[in-house]
């Protein structure tokens, strides 16, 4: 069974959502348009974030023409964030050994508005394939930033892999949560293309 839910980004106008009366913080309930993608109910809770007033959410879908096993052995690398992620140009554990808790620092190519970014693993799933982590410092934009990543089997074309990749930031106070969608989702986009070109290369060797 699947959930047709569409992930997207909270608008300044009339957002639907459940508010929290005992925090500064308030549920968002999205759902996937049929025309987008039907999540697993195992997994598409994970999509689900507490967005506060000065935050923003949104996700990013990517067909990948590979088994998800395949695509699965690139994303769950902690420790190698930049095998994909080309904005990236080096990876350091400093804590853990990959398990979740672990932390790493990246370090940003030169040219983007940031310099390194220190993370923690928050889920490694290899048995429903779901990762998740959560920036904790580091010289960068993205502040509060944590990422969902999902990985699940196409209902519809077999050998394809669909990635969902949902995150909530703060957007910072010189941009509006437009802006700053518009800045991650460019470079989720770009990470997701780029994973679907080497795990495409790796199903077809």
């Amino acid at each position: 069974m699947c959930s047709s839910i569409q992930i997207q980004r909270i608008q300044d106008k009339n957002p639907k959502s459940t508010v929290n009366h005992h925090s500064t913080t308030t549920t968002q309930i999205k759902t996937l348009n049929p025309s987008s993608v039907c999540v697993p109910e195992n997994i598409h809770h994970h999509h689900i974030h507490a967005v506060a007033h000065n935050q923003c959410s949104s996700a990013v879908i990517q067909s990948i023409s590979a088994p998800v096993e395949t695509v699965w052995s690139v994303v769950r690398r902690f420790d190698n964030p930049q095998a994909y992620k080309h904005f990236l140009k080096s990876c350091d554990v400093i804590t853990g050994d990959g398990d979740v808790g672990s932390v790493r620092e990246v370090l940003v190519v030169s040219g983007l508005p940031a310099g390194s970014s220190t993370e923690r693993l928050e889920i490694l799933d290899d048995e429903q394939h779901v990762m998740s982590f959560r920036v904790v410092g580091g010289e960068h934009r993205l502040k509060n930033y944590r990422s969902v990543t999902t990985l699940h089997s196409s209902p519809e074309t077999g050998g394809t892999t669909v990635v969902v990749e949902s995150y909530v930031v703060d957007v910072p106070p010189e941009n509006t949560k437009e802006e700053t969608c518009v800045f991650v989702e460019t470079i989720v986009r770009c990470n997701l293309l780029s994973l679907k070109h080497i795990a495409q290369n790796l199903a077809h060797k």
